[in-house]
């Protein structure tokens, strides 16, 4: 048997050192099988978890794919600058893309276009891809079937929600910039690394 408190300790330590977040099925077979903890002892425990920390400059969040320790938002500024690496740009296009097909998923590529105005490059594409904040959902039944592609758990957990209902409302397009000619209000998300 294991006592609440080590068991506390063993599944902090687990979420701390990992480098992606964990889930409670994970905890459960891979950290703690030889215990016999039941689900709802680890969910009780990660709820104590996050009781503890929400006081401090770091939480335990739930995310899609499971549990992580970050830094509280108001923190962020003041910590980047400990760190030499200047924070990922991505480009205007690159989060308009990135917007539609976490708002309008699964989506074409021809579809965005004629949202946005213009041609999607390839490269926004392949980079959304190797960022994991996207796939390839299928292919439409149109003339020449194209990809259809939506979110993945990565750009989930990257932009710290556990569900697509997560993601802010959109302003209804007759009050948006996008009548006028620009995508300003259609990037609704803050990237954070």
């Amino acid at each position: 048997m294991i006592s609440t408190k080590h068991l506390e300790q063993l599944i902090e330590a687990a979420v701390f050192s990992s480098d992606k977040p964990l889930s409670i099925k994970k905890i459960k077979d891979q950290l703690l099988p030889h215990y016999g903890i039941a689900t709802p002892q680890i969910k009780q425990a990660l709820i104590n978890i996050e009781k503890h920390y929400r006081p401090r400059g770091v939480n335990l969040v739930e995310v899609a794919s499971g549990f992580q320790f970050q830094i509280k938002a108001e923190h962020n500024e003041d910590i980047a600058l400990l760190t030499e690496e200047k924070p990922q740009k991505y480009s205007r296009a690159l989060l308009e893309t990135l917007a539609l097909i976490a708002y309008k998923q699964p989506i074409t590529r021809s579809e965005i276009e004629d949202v946005r105005g213009v041609a999607v490059s390839s490269h926004i594409i392949k980079t959304l891809i190797e960022r994991e904040w996207i796939k390839i959902l299928g292919y439409k039944e149109v003339p020449g079937r194209p990809s259809m592609y939506g979110t993945t758990k990565e750009f989930l957990d990257y932009f710290s929600l556990k569900s697509l209902d997560q993601l802010p409302d959109l302003i209804p397009i007759e009050e948006s910039s996008i009548v006028n000619g620009t995508m300003q209000d259609i990037i609704p998300f803050n990237i954070k690394k």
